[in-house]
């Protein structure tokens, strides 16, 4: 172009000290803008990559498992710019059994109710794991909507964390600041991050391992040295609940263990929450615990207070949330039950804590076999007293008395001029013979009295009685049984005492129209004690005529005990019925 046609063009074209033309200035502020956006992209994906390490190197130096797995979602909400994130942790059959959200305030959490299961857009990616990007969660075929509570979403970002090549769980992002959909950077950073992280949840479960065989090591010392000192069985159950609750950190451990020969179980030791009011409680057939006992397969439970597969129990009274049952026992049979428990809303307990749990269970096992053995032996050597007194008994003292008599008599014929005499002598003779007869009586009982607990005791006999009032109530009772109620308890106590709680029952079937009822049966202090409480409407003042509870009150004046009916907070009735044991020679007395 000629310098002519230059100004006609109205352009004008200079050359530079080497000839070359120089750029337009548009084109230059137009190539300056394009550099400032590449910088910035450098800038800002050197920023993220630098993101992305100081992530990595937090969550790799957390050994906490449940902080660990928080801040991997702190961590991804923020690389990615979500206003919400989750992460779902799979347990059985590919259910989330543990959701841990950042973004919502607790209230929000509340408000939704119980976190989701694994179904819809969040069920996709636990069959599909994979990473999932959408832009609008309404539009995707899968999506099943919200719950009440839960707040409006569009765009999603998923992708799932594997751990030893089994995926872990899955990380869920939604609601990208400022409206944007999540791009493919945004996939290529959680990808990463999801890898990182599932390294880190890798050394964090091999940490919790460490940890844990380190605690089961402890407590088998601890319950080694326990059997070893001798000390008696309960001591040793109730050593055996506090350290399980000491090795998980929980709230509530239970040692349920068997009544004779059937399914039901008795709590006959308790640690953490509400373990007084535990201690002594009948499991019947229909609890979970009562299940472990006949399969001998652990059980877990999320919401164990909310579980339908059992009834009764614990969660009956106490309100609890994550729980599991593992059996305590040997290849010969099941010997007892561990429930270990928290409180609802606690995290669930992860296959490290039951694993520990389970496999102490099995050095437990062995403790309860050598409590049962002592209690044998405790028994063969009651036995052999009872016997070697009895026999002494008949050889030996009443031989004696006997002939005593005999002499007495003797003597008789020679003091008849004597009166005085006489009717002492006479005295003497009719106490021997009835000390003979008590000591008969009393050998009797000896030798007979082991037959009796054979053939059920007074444990059996209640926990018959409750399971069979569960058909009028409508509901299965609670039933709380403490002391030596199969030992201290004579045959016309336990039999005025089981009449008493089958009339308590009926009347409370017919006329409380309770959806509850605790049971206590206490043997202790030489007292026999029953309650019944129920949270029903309560006495009727208009109802007078009540010849059920003069028959209850007559039961315990005869054995010069006290009856009692009074109200409950907020509604119900309490029955309380209490009379003395007597004394081994009053119950020998009793029997003849």
């Amino acid at each position: 172009m000629s310098r002519r046609e230059g100004r006609d063009t109205g352009m004008v074209e200079q050359s530079g000290p080497d000839g070359l033309g120089s750029v337009p200035p548009l084109r230059m502020d137009a190539l300056l803008s394009e550099l400032q956006e590449h910088v910035e992209r450098v800038r800002g994906g050197r920023d993220r990559m630098q993101t992305l390490l100081d992530a990595v190197m937090a969550i790799g130096s957390d050994l906490e498992l449940e902080d660990l797995l928080r801040r991997i979602v702190q961590s991804a909400v923020q690389l990615v710019d979500a206003s919400y994130g989750a992460l779902g942790v799979l347990g059985e059959e590919g259910t989330i059994r543990q959701f841990i959200t950042v973004g919502m305030d607790e209230e929000t959490i509340a408000d939704i109710g119980h976190y989701p299961e694994g179904h819809g857009i969040l069920g996709l990616l636990i069959r599909e794991p994979r990473p999932l990007r959408m832009e609008d969660l309404g539009e995707h075929p899968e999506s099943t909507g919200f719950p009440p509570g839960h707040p409006p979403m569009r765009t999603f970002l998923g992708a799932p964390v594997q751990v030893r090549g089994k995926v872990f769980g899955n990380l869920y992002l939604t609601d990208k600041h400022g409206g944007l959909p999540f791009d493919a950077d945004d996939e290529v950073v959680l990808r990463s991050l999801a890898a990182a992280a599932g390294v880190a949840i890798d050394n964090a479960r091999l940490y919790d391992d460490s940890r844990h065989r380190e605690r089961r090591l402890s407590a088998s010392a601890d319950m080694t040295r326990a059997l070893l000192s001798g000390a008696p069985p309960e001591e040793i159950l109730r050593s055996l609940a506090d350290t399980v609750r000491q090795m998980t950190d929980t709230d509530l451990v239970t040692l349920a263990l068997p009544v004779g020969e059937g399914p039901d179980l008795t709590v006959e030791a308790a640690a953490g929450e509400a373990a007084d009011r535990l201690l002594g409680l009948a499991l019947p057939a229909t609890t979970l615990a009562a299940k472990v006992l006949s399969t001998g397969e652990p059980i877990t439970s999320e919401a164990l207070s909310d579980d339908p597969r059992g009834s009764g129990g614990s969660a009956s009274l106490v309100r609890l949330g994550p729980a599991f049952f593992v059996p305590v026992g040997d290849s010969e049979r099941v010997r007892g039950v561990l429930q270990v428990a928290k409180v609802p809303g606690g995290s669930p307990f992860s296959e490290a804590t039951i694993g520990m749990v389970s496999a102490f269970a099995d050095q437990a096992a062995l403790a309860l076999k050598l409590a049962e053995h002592r209690r044998e032996n405790e028994q063969l050597a009651l036995l052999g007293d009872r016997d070697r007194i009895a026999r002494d008994l008949h050889d030996q003292v009443i031989q004696r008395l006997f002939a005593d008599g005999l002499t007495l008599q003797a003597v008789l014929g020679r003091v008849r001029d004597e009166p005085v005499a006489t009717e002492r002598i006479l005295r003497v003779v009719d106490d021997l013979d009835d000390t003979i007869k008590t000591i008969r009586t009393t050998i009797f009982a000896l030798q007979h009295r082991d037959r009796q607990e054979r053939a059920g005791g007074l444990r059996a006999k209640l926990l018959a009685l409750t399971d069979e009032s569960a058909q009028v109530l409508g509901f299965a009772p609670a039933l709380r049984m403490t002391g030596l109620l199969d030992t201290d308890v004579p045959g016309d106590h336990a039999g005025h005492l089981l009449a008493v709680l089958r009339e308590a029952l009926s009347n409370t079937a017919r006329h409380a129209r309770a959806t509850a009822v605790e049971i206590t049966a206490e043997a202790s202090d030489r007292t026999l004690r029953l309650a019944v409480a129920d949270n029903g409407r309560g006495i009727d003042p208009a109802v007078t005529r009540r010849s059920g509870l003069a028959n209850l009150r007559s039961r315990a004046e005869e054995l010069g005990g006290t009856f009692s009916l009074t109200h409950r907070d907020p509604t119900g009735t309490l029955m309380e019925w209490a009379v003395p044991l007597p004394t081994s020679g009053e119950a020998a007395e009793a029997g003849d």
